[in-house]
């Protein structure tokens, strides 16, 4: 069977929650008996997410293959349950970038190369590669930015190529609208009016118009979206806010847009088997025991610049019957205020999330050297780790022991790149990307939290890591290497034995899903209060 592509466009504002939208689609979809994959379309120049700025652009999400992809791809993850790849993120320096190469090589000989055909052709093969690669019947494809945006414009003409040549039934087009309140308190349709009106310029007349609101909309406005949308009324769906993200295909499945969709790919409607996700729900909504983690971060500005490890903390408390509170602490607060750090006594557990730099990093080590004499629980990802292990080293006499990233000329360079990473030309793509295997050492803790497993795999983005010219300074007084590579060279994950600490080079949230926490984090939250 020919596969089915689902297009999702935004307009109005951006930031609306597209890819939650996405996802809980494709997850009613699956519920139903059909297999789902997603892509995301970003617009922007980058050929990925990876040399972004997180305060600006959100988490960089990483792939078991190593792509730096947008964060809505770890939202796919979490909802659908399945591995993406790089594949999964399309950007316009991709498209571009490959087009480019192309013309240079001669594949377009004697052709004016232009935007279409061959911007178009290049993004519509890309799509009919991923949805024939990954066998399924449905593929949803979310178009990034707002309609309106000039750079967003190859990809409107790409998807209304594509009905055009793949057929109507094969196609579906949703568009997610935001309805604001006024003052009044009413319901203001005229936005999603304007909004559609510009798509319907670029040749697409949406089939559902999905309504975002603070509230579940009243008739009036979808007699209104109707009419002057020329959509039916039963296409418009309304998307109201929700106590947690992941009531949202609940909600969808109310209103039987699950059924609606396929109807008009003119596939077999079916019930859905949404109970194990509705019973995740409703003990995500009824756990009651408090527990505040103090994430101590370089990024707080913008919440989702942790957007997966936020939800890992979340899930894996909601199995353990806690209500996991997240109180944004920026390091530099420690730097400047030393006298502050008292206020981690009030947190059930600390969380020091990767980041790159200098800025911050003293703060950072502050807060873990305070976590390890008060003996509040701490969980150091990435940076966290190379950081916990500094402290440590200060703690053992080192006093001035540091990562050569941000002292290039310690003499205790405890953390330090690794050759081959070192003198590179390119930043973006050239980390320690992907998945990596890590050997556990037998009765660790951490070996514990893993099930007693030898051998477990995590994603990695960075370039430092802990000098092996200092491991045998560095595992004494209670420091344990609870996890190596294969071949012993790079340590993966560390413990302590008298302090409830532990670290990880990898990143463990982002293999979290919402009907599968982490072991990590399940482990992390049995030690929190």
């Amino acid at each position: 069977m020919q596969s089915k592509f689902v297009f999702v466009t935004g307009g109005v504002m951006s930031g609306l929650g597209k890819g939650i939208t996405t996802a809980s689609i494709g997850r009613i979809l699956q519920s139903k008996g059909y297999s789902v994959s997603a892509v995301k379309i970003d617009p922007y120049l980058n050929v990925d997410a990876g040399t972004m700025n997180p305060i600006q652009h959100g988490e960089v999400f990483v792939t078991e293959d190593g792509g730096e992809m947008d964060m809505d791809i770890g939202t796919y993850e979490r909802f659908l349950g399945r591995n993406l790849t790089k594949k999964h993120n399309i950007t316009t320096g991709q498209i571009y970038g490959a087009v480019i190469d192309g013309e240079r090589r001669g594949y377009y000989l004697g052709k004016c190369v232009q935007i279409i055909p061959h911007i178009t052709e290049e993004i519509k093969r890309r799509l009919r590669e991923v949805a024939k690669g990954d066998g399924v019947d449905i593929l949803m494809v979310e178009i990034g930015g707002t309609i309106g945006d000039i750079e967003g414009l190859p990809y409107l003409e790409a998807v209304r190529q594509m009905r055009l040549e793949d057929g109507v039934e094969n196609t579906a087009y949703i568009h997610v609208s935001y309805l604001p309140v006024s003052g009044m308190e009413e319901q203001k349709t005229k936005p999603t009016q304007h909004t559609v009106q510009e798509l319907r310029r670029n040749g697409i007349q949406p089939d559902f118009i999905v309504c975002r609101s603070e509230h579940d909309l009243i008739q009036d406005s979808i007699r209104k979206i109707s009419l002057y949308c020329n959509v039916e009324w039963d296409n418009v769906i309304s998307d109201p806010d929700c106590e947690i993200l992941y009531e949202a295909p609940l909600i969808f499945e109310k209103q039987f847009f699950g059924n609606k969709l396929l109807h008009r790919l003119h596939l077999e409607g079916k019930k859905s088997d949404l109970e194990t996700w509705e019973q995740l729900v409703d003990r995500a909504k009824k756990s009651t025991t408090p527990v505040k983690i103090g994430m101590v971060g370089k990024y707080t500005d913008l919440k989702d610049s942790y957007m997966s490890l936020n939800e890992a903390l979340r899930i894996a408390g909601w199995k353990h019957n806690k209500k996991t509170s997240i109180e944004f602490i920026e390091s530099e607060l420690f730097e400047e205020t030393p006298s502050e750090l008292p206020s981690l006594e009030k947190m059930d557990g600390i969380v020091v999330p990767g980041g790159y730099g200098s800025r911050g990093a003293e703060g950072k080590i502050r807060s873990i050297q305070y976590a390890l004499e008060k003996d509040i629980p701490l969980l150091g990802l990435c940076y966290g780790l190379q950081l916990t292990v500094v402290a440590h080293a200060r703690n053992l006499g080192m006093k001035e022991a540091n990562s050569t990233e941000i002292d290039p000329h310690t003499p205790y360079p405890v953390i330090d790149i690794l050759p081959d990473k070192k003198n590179l030309e390119n930043m973006g793509g050239t980390q320690r990307l992907g998945s990596y295997t890590a050997i556990l050492k037998r009765g660790t803790k951490i070996w514990e939290m893993y099930g007693r497993k030898d051998q477990v795999a995590e994603r990695h983005r960075h370039r430092w890591e802990v000098n092996p010219e200092f491991h045998d300074k560095l595992e004494r007084d209670g420091m344990i290497f609870s996890g190596m590579s294969p071949d012993g060279r790079l340590v993966e994950f560390i413990e302590f034995e008298n302090h409830n600490a532990f670290g990880t080079q990898g990143h463990p949230e982002l293999k979290t899903t919402f009907e599968t926490s982490h072991q990590m984090f399940d482990g992390f939250s049995e030690y929190t209060i």
